[in-house]
């Protein structure tokens, strides 16, 4: 199990270099000229996505050199304490480019090869919402330059009621998770493509009930599974199972897992 003192430390640092470099990403926020390129999966990145990454990077290396870091934009860096940063500065390029706000940076910290990350701090820039929690701290939130306060899922105790968010429709890609999409719609209440970490956000402050991913990297979840179980929720992959690294991720609370996972268990 990571040292108390270990995690308190990294999430103290991890605050405040999200904040830092989702800042910095504001400098390019719907600009002109801000030259959008294509990685080879097709999927978008901008210069401030790099110096977002670099920011995080720079100052990792400054407090805990032999930790090592993991991030979207560029080579991982191995390390020899045990903890391992898991960063991703832009998540949600596409609406980032697109000039919408609701897009965060992600910053997670998990010890050695473990499925489940030790803390995680989710920072919407340009919103100026924060999120974060560590293992045994409980989550909190806070917003513009107040206090932080408890954060806590919902007590939705049906999907009938819910209200359930994902990221992308066409992620879900084959038929029987178009299908699984198809059951989540017709039995939530409202069902909103309000996504990325700007969906798992709402999950943590209790906003919405219900966020899904059917394709997701370490770098977009890793950080937000901690916010989510501190936050009183339940953080998995399809079938259940209390990890981040699984490519797929659902964020509810206790109430509603089994009845969502009779839906995704089996796509």
């Amino acid at each position: 199990m990571p040292d108390q003192e270990d995690v308190a430390s990294r999430l103290q640092l991890a605050c405040r270099i999200a904040r830092e470099a989702g800042d910095r990403t504001l400098e390019y926020f719907r600009q002109d000229g801000l030259e959008v390129q294509r990685k080879s999966d097709q999927t978008p990145v901008t210069e401030a996505d790099r110096q977002g990454e670099l920011l995080l990077r720079s100052r990792i290396e400054a407090s805990f050199a032999e930790d090592g870091i993991r991030g979207e934009e560029f080579p991982v860096r191995p390390g020899t304490s045990g903890y391992e940063w898991i960063l991703d500065p832009i998540d949600g390029t596409k609406s980032f480019v697109h000039g919408v706000p609701l897009y965060g940076t992600l910053v997670g910290v998990t010890a050695a090869d473990s499925d489940v990350a030790s803390l995680g701090v989710i920072y919407l820039p340009a919103l100026g919402e924060m999120v974060y929690a560590a293992r045994g701290q409980s989550a909190w939130y806070v917003e513009g330059d107040g206090e932080p306060r408890p954060a806590r899922v919902s007590d939705c105790g049906k999907l009938s009621d819910a209200l359930f968010c994902t990221s992308e429709i066409a992620s879900y890609g084959d038929p029987q998770r178009e299908a699984a999409y198809g059951q989540l719609q017709a039995a939530a209440r409202i069902t909103r493509t309000w996504g990325d970490c700007y969906g798992y956000l709402l999950v943590a402050t209790g906003r919405a009930d219900l966020m899904i991913d059917p394709v997701v990297s370490d770098w977009d979840v890793a950080a937000i599974q901690p916010v989510i179980e501190e936050a009183g929720g339940v953080f998995s992959d399809w079938k259940g199972r209390r990890t981040f690294r699984r490519g797929e991720a659902i964020a509810t609370n206790r109430r509603l897992i089994d009845e969502v996972l009779t839906i995704t268990a089996d796509a």
